[in-house]
């Protein structure tokens, strides 16, 4: 799904910038970080979940930042893609959208090999949205 798309089935809204918001997704966010950091190896399907619901949860404080509220996993990927113009993140994210949803409503397996090198995609995508949050966030407070 396009941006244009997701504009006109009224999956993105146009959002104030909330800074308390904002910080207060990212502190729940980093809490699903901790708690699957404490998980065995063994619960990687649980890992997962956690991270990319942490890793959805970052989105979501960046397009907040960028003046938009999402409603819809997949207007995550557009917004990267077409918004931020970054197309590689918007096909890894897609990814990970696509695995989970297997896994939650389809019954999807994989091994544990598997997991645990989807477990290190995801927190490099995590740092790296981690960041251009930090980048987003030095930019609002600039302007005020």
């Amino acid at each position: 799904m396009d941006w244009i798309k997701c504009n006109k089935i009224r999956m993105v809204k146009e959002a104030k910038t909330d800074m308390h918001k904002i910080i207060s997704i990212m502190e729940i966010a980093e809490k699903k970080i901790d708690s699957s950091n404490i998980l065995p190896d063994a619960h990687y399907y649980s890992k997962i979940t956690l991270l990319y619901d942490a890793l959805r949860e970052f989105l979501e404080c960046i397009a907040l930042s960028k003046g938009y509220k999402i409603y819809n996993h997949e207007c995550y990927t557009a917004f990267l893609k077409e918004i931020l113009n970054e197309s590689s993140l918007g096909d890894k994210f897609d990814k990970f959208r696509i695995l989970r949803n297997g896994m939650n409503y389809y019954g999807k397996k994989i091994t544990q090999e598997e997991g645990t090198e989807v477990i290190k995609q995801m927190n490099e995508f995590i740092r790296t949205a981690k960041s251009l949050l930090t980048k987003l966030k030095n930019d609002i407070n600039n302007k005020t």
